[in-house]
């Protein structure tokens, strides 16, 4: 049963360079300095998590996150800030570590490292990594990653980077350890690889129905019962957009997730979104899409399902004016999460 009283709710930006009324575009520097701006407004409306992902390309203007976190800490009290993800495959752990440590010093504890192998692979050539080593490259990194998680000094060897004799990590943290999560796709190794570093899980649901994913969840609570780990609860993410209308917000979700998909399905080998693709991932699949009402059943009916800690809404997709990406996260917080929070605790009350 969902623990409705610890149930939380975030959001994530991945950086999509914002538009104008006029349908120009803003710049990377000026889509930036938006994110700041809706990061002090999660925070003033309590919405718990902020995350921002990390790219290296032209349609999405946030490279470093967690240099846009740290100015998101200057002006907020309370959000969580996390990535969405650390690409970690193609970092230095170390470094990693240090960075995220600092973000943990100037937020007063509040920074989260959520870290992943990279759905988006253009890091890998830029840091000049090799693709064929995609799988090894993670596994490795998560292990350095973890050692020097514990803050105690680490002595390492492995294949893609200098030894560690005898090394530590600075700054320390006043917590002793960074909160950590491991965001997974949908395969069991995933799900495994988390359970056996005890970390945290958050699953990227972006299509299909979220009752795919059930089996992953299952897994992933009867592995850390049999291997002795940690349990959490089960974090998600996925793409929407709320506006005050429902046909307004349909229409400008179609067009700009649309458009945000087709621009990524170019080098994936993606058909273009059909009209009838889009209404089915806002009816049953993974865009939660809508006026608050809408969205908020939608996403109470999938938190009780696969009995969420946490629901992320992925925000901003394609190129959405500053108003409309602002007016979103009000409602988000005004409406669909109060909502959710309803609709949860009279199910639960008939249970």
């Amino acid at each position: 049963m969902v623990d409705i009283e610890h149930l939380q709710f975030g959001l994530e930006t991945f950086g999509d360079i914002v538009a104008n009324e006029d349908g120009s575009l803003q710049t990377a520097a000026a889509s930036i300095r938006q994110i700041v701006r809706e990061g002090k407004l999660a925070d003033d409306l309590g919405i718990d998590v902020f995350g921002v992902g990390e790219h290296h390309r032209p349609d999405y203007s946030v490279s470093s996150p967690e240099t846009v976190l740290a100015a998101i800490s200057a002006v907020t009290k309370q959000v969580k800030l996390a990535t969405a993800v650390t690409v970690l495959s193609s970092d230095d752990p170390v470094r990693v570590y240090e960075r995220f440590a600092t973000l943990d010093a100037l937020s007063n504890g509040r920074a989260q490292v959520m870290l992943g192998r990279g759905s988006f692979t253009e890091s890998f050539p830029l840091f000049g990594y090799d693709l064929t080593d995609y799988d090894d490259l993670f596994n490795e990194k998560l292990g350095l990653y973890d050692a020097l998680r514990n803050e105690k000094a680490v002595t390492w060897s492995g294949k893609f980077r200098a030894a560690l004799k005898n090394q530590e990590v600075y700054p320390k943290t006043e917590n002793g350890k960074l909160e950590t999560y491991i965001g997974i796709g949908g395969s069991p190794e995933s799900v495994i690889r988390a359970v056996n570093v005890g970390y945290k899980v958050i699953i990227a649901i972006i299509g299909g129905q979220a009752s795919r994913f059930k089996p992953y969840i299952e897994l992933y609570h009867a592995a850390a019962k049999e291997l002795g780990k940690p349990e959490f609860p089960i974090a998600v993410h996925s793409h929407g957009f709320i506006a005050d209308d429902e046909d307004e917000a349909v229409e400008v979700a179609f067009k700009n997730i649309k458009a945000n998909f087709d621009r990524i399905g170019l080098t994936r080998g993606w058909a273009p979104m059909s009209r009838e693709q889009f209404e089915g991932e806002t009816k049953v699949g993974s865009f939660y899409v809508g006026d608050p009402e809408t969205v908020a059943r939608r996403m109470a009916a999938t938190i009780d399902l696969l009995d969420l800690g946490r629901f992320d809404l992925v925000y901003g997709a394609g190129n959405q004016t500053a108003a409309q990406r602002e007016r979103m996260i009000e409602l988000y917080g005004t409406k669909v999460i109060p909502r959710v929070k309803e609709i949860l605790t009279e199910k639960a009350a008939v249970k």
